[in-house]
């Protein structure tokens, strides 16, 4: 461990030499020390040794940024939250750790480490909100829901129905669902035809989408939710 101020002053052969090999071990030892140098010069390294950081000094020589963290055991060792960037210096990843609700929401587009806690907490979190089933319960719609009447999934969550009635003859019953409240490129995603017998229609509608079951004539409408 040594420093120097780099200044090799007149002195006697001696003295001189033994300044130079001064000077060479604060360059093979990176300037350790407990305390910064007393001298210092744009882009110096210095080692603290109380706190194993290995640091270099800014172009303006106004302070010293952490490199990284020198284990006397593992040897060099990255320090958290360090950013990865691009030649240019733009950060493209960061490693580190970023808060749960980051992860939660899967907007963040920075690359990261993620600890499988964390991933688990993400999965369950985007389970809980979008997963079909999770906290939603079979509902009977029956007293508010009619055919050839459209609605609307506003729950934020997708949503499964299940409709069944009694068709007159030669009659079928069509489910369609739209992402226009006017029924406009609609998609028929189930139907069913029969003479007389209860039939039924079943689909999964995403948040937001609107449906509508059509009949011609039919009894004994029992109209099912899992919402």
């Amino acid at each position: 461990m040594a420093q120097h101020d780099y200044n090799i002053a007149n002195q006697t052969a001696s003295d001189a030499r033994a300044d130079i090999n001064n000077v060479l071990e604060a360059i093979a030892t990176n300037n350790s020390g407990t305390g910064v140098p007393s001298t210092t010069f744009p882009n110096q390294w210095f080692y603290d040794t109380d706190n194993q950081l290995l640091k270099i000094r800014n172009n303006t020589t106004t302070t010293y940024l952490n490199v990284g963290y020198i284990d006397q055991t593992n040897g060099f060792e990255v320090l958290d939250d360090t950013h990865v960037v691009n030649t240019s210096g733009t950060q493209t990843g960061l490693l580190g750790d970023q808060a749960t609700a980051t992860w939660e929401t899967g907007t963040g587009t920075t690359e990261s480490l993620v600890s499988p806690a964390k991933v688990k907490a993400a999965a369950e979190a985007v389970v809980q909100n979008q997963g079909l089933g999770v906290g939603q319960t079979w509902q009977d719609m029956t007293s508010s829901r009619a055919f050839n009447t459209t609605y609307q999934n506003t729950t934020g969550k997708p949503i499964f129905i299940g409709v069944s009635a009694t068709v007159a003859s030669g009659g079928t019953m069509n489910l369609t669902v739209s992402p226009n409240s006017d029924m406009s490129a609609s998609v028929i995603v189930d139907r069913a035809s029969d003479i007389n017998d209860p039939i039924g229609v079943t689909t999964i509608i995403p948040n937001n989408i609107y449906y509508k079951v059509t009949v011609g004539s039919a009894s004994g409408l029992i109209w099912a939710e899992l919402r």
